[in-house]
């Protein structure tokens, strides 16, 4: 097998794998190197030099041989009388020159190098695509379902890169199909010896800011600012927004004429409900508009920790909490607060403050309720409607009262 012969056949295995000439001429020297330290020992390696000619087709290998009269040394030395075969100017003593021929090789050694060119194409081909997409981390990537596994999908582009997406990070309820379009976010893209390894997310927050942007030129430019994401995947997502630009309202915008754009979003996370909020540096305010669809009477802060207290009408203490605890849980993660949430009337039970302190309350009422040991909201919440009418002096028209009365008291 002569030199073009060898280079045909490393060029049919680049081209099927798709590996310019350039890169293919730097791998076919290096394998060679190879291939002489094989057959002559690495101790002679600084003897050779090989360069591939990819456009004439050659392998041209250089070995520098010292001219002797007597060989001692096969490898290294030459006899001067076929040194001057070579250059007639040549003297015993003089390095010479030699070409090697690489059919010399022989077809074993030609066969190891073809599996070796398979290996370092395949690690360039990773090495490039690793290169590419490390760069993609966090971006949008659009692939078609190739396999689909137990607790894995296969996802593919038009290059064959081949990405994974694992069961977790799929949106618990979406269905695939083979050959199907599937959108996610490029979660990681990690290069070991095990191999390449790239993964793609439905469930990452990322996905959800990234399909904002597509959908909303505001967030691009930058006048709209996803301050704050939550998510429940593929069942309740909270998204803290801000605008730059007062004249721009920045709900209005993500929700778009009609719901167009927050209809877009929902349709690819398979009917996802998304809370879009106003962002405000009053935490407060930012709390309460958090909790939707649910609104409490009343909101105690400690800053510092950060913690809060949310009382709420007992109707609606179920809409607060949400289902499985989701909305508490989508609220505190988005706004950076432990949340408590209890309903009003068991607050109001849980506070002790004195009756007489309160100053509407008239002073015959506030008597009889303590002749019957009666002295604090807590005493009073602790009886029964009926215990307390049947205290003279105490009817239902007194009673609402009372109640009305502590209950603006206690907040």
């Amino acid at each position: 097998m002569d030199s073009k012969n060898i280079i045909e056949s490393f060029s049919y295995v680049a081209k099927e794998t798709g590996i310019n000439k350039t890169n293919l001429a730097t791998i076919i020297e290096e394998i060679f190197i190879i291939l002489i330290q094989k057959k002559f020992g690495e101790e002679s390696l600084d003897k050779f030099s090989v360069i591939v000619n990819m456009d004439r087709g050659a392998i041209e290998i250089f070995q520098e041989k010292l001219i002797v009269d007597k060989i001692s040394d096969p490898i290294n030395e030459i006899l001067l009388e076929n040194a001057k075969k070579i250059d007639k100017t040549l003297e015993v003593g003089e390095i010479c020159i030699d070409i090697l021929d690489p059919s010399s090789f022989g077809r074993r050694l030609i066969n190891t190098a073809k599996q070796q060119l398979f290996q370092k194409i395949n690690e360039i081909e990773k090495k490039s695509i690793y290169d590419d997409f490390v760069n993609k981390e966090g971006s949008i990537y659009t692939g078609y379902i190739h396999q689909i596994q137990r607790d894995r999908i296969f996802v593919t582009d038009e290059n064959k890169t081949e990405i994974l997406l694992p069961k977790e990070q799929q949106i618990p309820n979406d269905r695939y199909k083979r050959g199907e379009q599937v959108r996610g976010v490029i979660q990681s893209v990690d290069y070991s010896l095990k191999g390449l390894e790239i993964i793609l997310s439905r469930t990452n927050n990322d996905f959800l800011q990234k399909l904002f942007e597509l959908e909303v030129p505001e967030i691009e430019d930058g006048i709209i600012e996803i301050k704050k994401i939550a998510r429940v995947p593929g069942e309740r997502s909270k998204v803290l927004v801000h605008s730059s630009d007062r004249r721009i309202d920045a709900v209005g915008a993500c929700v778009g004429m009609k719901g167009n754009r927050i209809q877009s979003i929902v349709r690819e996370l398979n009917g996802e409900k998304i809370d879009i909020i106003n962002w405000s540096e009053r935490p407060e305010l930012l709390i309460t508009r958090s909790m939707a669809p649910s609104k409490p009477v009343n909101l105690l802060l400690d800053e510092e920790k950060p913690y809060a207290m949310a009382i709420f009408e007992d109707e609606d203490l179920a809409l607060a909490i949400g289902r499985n605890g989701q909305n508490i849980k989508l609220t505190s993660e988005v706004t950076g607060y432990r949340i408590d949430v209890i309903s009003k009337t068991d607050y109001m039970k849980n506070q002790e403050i004195n009756l007489a302190s309160i100053d509407v309350l008239n002073k015959k009422v506030i008597k009889a309720l303590a002749d019957n040991n009666i002295q604090t909201t807590k005493d009073f919440f602790n009886k029964t409607e009926e215990e307390l009418k049947s205290i003279k002096g105490i009817g239902p028209k007194t009673l609402e009262n009372i109640n009305l009365a502590i209950s603006r008291e206690i907040g």
